[in-house]
């Protein structure tokens, strides 16, 4: 009598479990160095002042529009989301630069999102029928054996 467990044998093997850790272990170190050298970047990058809005108190003066070429490369705000604002201090009266988030950007981020889920659905739902067909060819192929050898 067979087992129904459906994990192939060759997948239990000391070696290829190794292989496995060893290849989730890199994966996690590249992940978590990348997250780690962003990290020393951005707190070694940083002004020794913060900027007034997060400090205080602001008005928006200009509404959230897109950087133009030479403001994304010029300016530290563009960098982020490559939309900005202009924001007035309310204490100290000083006008300066605010990422954004725009509601434009927003609403293509979505429809990206969904597009790439409903693409990853069709592909999960054809590898399963790929999987369930080969399962029941293998299941009548061992039926078909039995029968031959009766």
């Amino acid at each position: 009598m067979e087992s129904d467990c459906r994990i192939p044998v060759a997948c239990c093997r000391p070696r290829v479990l190794v292989l496995h850790a060893l290849f989730w272990g890199l994966v996690s170190l590249r992940v978590f160095g990348a997250a780690l050298l962003s990290e020393e970047k951005t707190t070694a990058g940083k002004p020794a002042v913060a900027p007034c809005w997060l400090l205080e108190e602001f008005v928006v003066t200009t509404v959230c529009s897109e950087c133009n070429a030479f403001q994304a490369t010029s300016w530290s705000a563009c960098g982020y989301t490559g939309y900005v604002e202009r924001v007035n201090c309310t204490k100290s009266n000083r006008d300066e630069y605010k990422s954004c988030r725009s509601a434009v950007m927003e609403e293509h981020l979505f429809w990206k999102f969904e597009a790439a889920m409903l693409a990853l659905t069709v592909l999960f739902s054809m590898v399963v029928v790929v999987r369930q067909r080969w399962l029941d060819r293998l299941a009548s192929e061992k039926v078909r054996r039995q029968i031959e050898s009766i």
